[in-house]
C-alpha cells in the first residue's frame, strides 16, 4: 500500500481496527516491567551485590523489589530478623550494607529500577517518616508489608482492626508521598468462622489508600484460584509475585504459620516449570492492567539459571 493508498483509508477506517494498539501497548508494558523480587537470591547479594545487579540486568530484569529491615526500620523489626536468620540462613537484607544512595546509584548504572519495597508493620505504623523518604531515594512507588504478624491475625475480629490500621497507614504513605500495599501470604484465604478473612481486609480498606500485591503460589497454596480473585477484584491488585508450582498442593492446615510455608518451599519452581495457569492468569492481569510482574523464587537454588528461565518464559507467554 503507497502512502496515498494508506491515508484514504485511513480517512475512512479507525486505526484502532487497523492495529490492534491496546493489545501491543499492553504487551509492551508487561515486557518492560518484569522484575525481580531479591529474597530470591538474597546470598548472593550479600556476596556481590554489583555483581548481582549486574547478573540480573543482563538477565533482562528492569526492576526489582527490596525487602527489609533497612537502617530506618524500628528496632522491634531488626530483632524479629535476627531471631529470624538462623532458620533462612542468612542476615543481609535491605540496602545490603550500603547507603541508599550509593544503592540508588548502583541500580542506575545497570539500568534498574526499584517501584516497590518490602518492609514490616511496625516501621508501617511508627516510621513511616523515614521509610517515605528513604522510597523517595530510591524510587519506590509503593511500600509493601508482606506478611501479617501472627498475633495480629488470630480472631476475625483481629482482621476487622488489621483492616483499620491499613487504613491509617495507607493514609500516612499517602502524606509522605508513596502508596502502601498488602502481600497476602496464604493464611486468610480459607474461611473462619463462616467469612475469608482476606475479604474482610479488601472490604474493610479504602482502595484509595490500600492496595494489593497477589503472590499466586501462596494463593493457590491456601485453596484460592488467583484469576477468580483478580476478576472479582479488578481494581485493587497493583502487583503479582509470580512463581511456578510443581504439583497443585495446599497447606495442611490454614496456612496460619511458619512451618506450613516452610513445608511448600520445595513446590515452589520456576515459572513455565509447574503446573499454574500462568496464560490464563496474564490474560486477566493484562484485563486489570497489573502494574507490575515481580518474579521471586524463596531462596532459588541456581539463581543465575533458574531466574534467567522465568524471565525468557514470561517474555515468550
Amino acid at each position: 500500500m503507497d502512502r496515498k493508498s494508506f491515508l484514504n483509508l485511513a480517512a475512512t477506517t479507525s486505526l484502532s481496527s487497523l492495529f490492534p494498539i491496546h493489545s501491543i501497548f499492553e504487551s509492551l508494558a508487561m515486557k518492560k516491567n518484569i522484575a525481580i523480587q531479591l529474597f530470591s537470591l538474597p546470598k548472593m547479594c550479600i556476596a556481590d551485590f554489583p555483581g548481582t545487579l549486574k547478573m540480573l540486568s543482563l538477565m533482562g530484569y528492569k526492576e526489582l523489589e527490596l525487602f527489609g529491615p533497612y537502617p530506618f526500620s524500628t528496632q522491634k523489626a531488626k530483632d524479629n530478623w535476627a531471631a529470624l536468620g538462623p532458620m533462612v540462613g542468612f542476615n543481609g537484607s535491605g540496602d545490603f550494607d550500603r547507603d541508599i544512595k550509593v544503592v540508588k546509584k548502583l541500580l542506575d548504572d545497570h539500568g534498574l529500577s526499584s517501584p516497590s519495597a518490602h518492609t514490616d508493620l511496625d516501621t508501617l505504623m511508627n516510621n513511616m517518616g523515614a521509610l517515605g523518604e528513604a522510597a523517595h531515594t530510591l524510587g519506590h512507588k509503593y511500600v509493601v508489608l508482606p506478611a501479617i504478624p501472627d498475633e495480629y491475625r488470630k480472631t476475625i475480629d483481629d482482621y476487622k482492626k488489621i483492616a483499620e490500621t491499613f487504613n491509617k497507614i495507607g493514609e500516612e504513605a499517602k502524606k509522605n508521598g508513596v502508596r502502601f500495599a498488602y502481600h497476602n501470604h496464604g493464611y486468610g484465604i480459607k474461611p473462619k468462622d463462616g467469612v475469608i478473612p482476606l475479604e474482610i481486609i479488601i472490604n474493610n480498606t479504602d482502595p484509595e489508600l490500600v492496595f494489593l500485591e497477589m503472590d499466586i503460589f501462596w494463593t493457590t497454596a491456601g485453596g484460592a484460584d488467583p484469576v477468580q480473585l483478580l476478576s472479582k477484584y479488578p481494581n485493587r491488585y497493583k502487583m503479582l509475585h509470580i512463581k511456578d508450582m510443581k504439583h497443585k498442593a495446599t497447606f495442611s492446615g490454614d496456612g496460619g504459620d511458619a512451618s506450613q510455608w516452610v513445608a511448600l518451599w520445595g513446590e515452589m519452581t520456576t515459572a513455565g516449570d509447574g503446573v499454574l495457569d500462568l496464560k490464563s492468569l496474564f490474560n486477566q492481569a493484562n484485563k486489570n492492567r497489573i502494574e507490575h510482574y515481580i518474579v521471586e523464587q524463596d531462596l532459588v537454588a541456581d539463581p543465575d539459571l533458574a531466574l534467567k528461565k522465568s524471565i525468557d518464559y514470561l517474555k515468550k507467554l
